[in-house]
């Protein structure tokens, strides 16, 4: 592996500083996007995390239980528990599936293993971005700094 990161640095050295500005300003924004992407799964699997607790309260509460269901993020109204064992789970695009608790449970485990997984490839491949970017940055400064002299 090495080997091959070091013959991408020399063809990165042979490249011309408009090459390497275009090369550079790609990686960035290749990472910058990868960053962004590595975000939303953060932000997925913390709300997939947070259900699969709620399915575990819930599942503790017995049948008839006084509680507030969320209508929106902030409009909340009374109701009460009628059957813990059937839960609907939205499984995106606005669709909704009834499942048992135990199948809803085992649904957010699913995401929630297959979404660390995605994030663990996707931060693998955005660490190999910022290195490229990294490089590409210190051979551009060493270019404009043998350049600046002539000028």
């Amino acid at each position: 592996m090495a080997s091959r990161g070091a013959g991408v640095g020399l063809e990165m050295e042979k490249m011309s500083l408009e090459q390497l500005r275009a090369l550079k300003e790609q990686a960035d924004l290749e990472f910058n996007l990868f960053q962004d992407s590595l975000n939303n799964i953060r932000t997925a699997t913390a709300r997939l995390e947070i259900a699969s607790t709620a399915l575990h309260d819930l599942s503790l509460r017995p049948q008839g239980k006084k509680m507030l269901v969320p209508l929106t993020a902030s409009l909340y109204v009374p109701g009460s528990l009628d059957d813990a064992d059937k839960v609907l789970v939205d499984v995106g695009t606005g669709y909704f599936i009834e499942k048992t608790m135990v199948e809803g449970k085992e649904y957010c485990e699913r995401k929630i293993n297959l979404l660390k997984s995605n994030y663990d490839q996707l931060l693998e491949v955005a660490t190999k971005k910022k290195s490229i970017a990294d490089e590409t940055g210190a051979i551009l400064q060493a270019k404009l700094k043998q350049v600046a002299p002539i000028q």
